[in-house]
């Protein structure tokens, strides 16, 4: 009989090793992966809502352009010498002239 009670003790104390690694590795994954991702999402979407007319910009597809008009949720932009215009929504917007300068002085 006792020797039951001795393994069913030492299975309930073996388990918290394990709930501690799971912990443990929720915060590496946290730290590493998601803090960083968010910081990430954070800064882009302030560089988005600060844009000014007269910016250049770089959407997500590659096209280059200064902003002529912006609204809540769209950008207009011209690109070139031919000056067309082209609309698209806030979130295309991948970076600016402005950050790709620092970035590469960062380096």
């Amino acid at each position: 009989m006792t020797l039951f009670l001795d393994a069913a003790a030492t299975g309930a104390a073996g388990g918290m090793p394990m709930i501690l690694m799971i912990v443990i590795m929720f915060a590496i994954f946290y730290f590493f992966v998601i803090r960083p991702e968010n910081k990430k999402k954070k800064k882009t979407e302030e560089m988005r809502n600060s844009l000014t007319l007269g910016d250049e910009i770089i959407t997500i597809g590659g096209m280059i352009g200064k902003i002529v008009q912006i609204t809540d949720d769209t950008i207009t932009f011209e690109t070139g010498e031919d000056r067309v215009r082209i609309q698209t929504k806030k979130w295309a917007i991948s970076t600016t002239a402005k950050m790709e300068a620092e970035e590469a002085k960062k380096k």
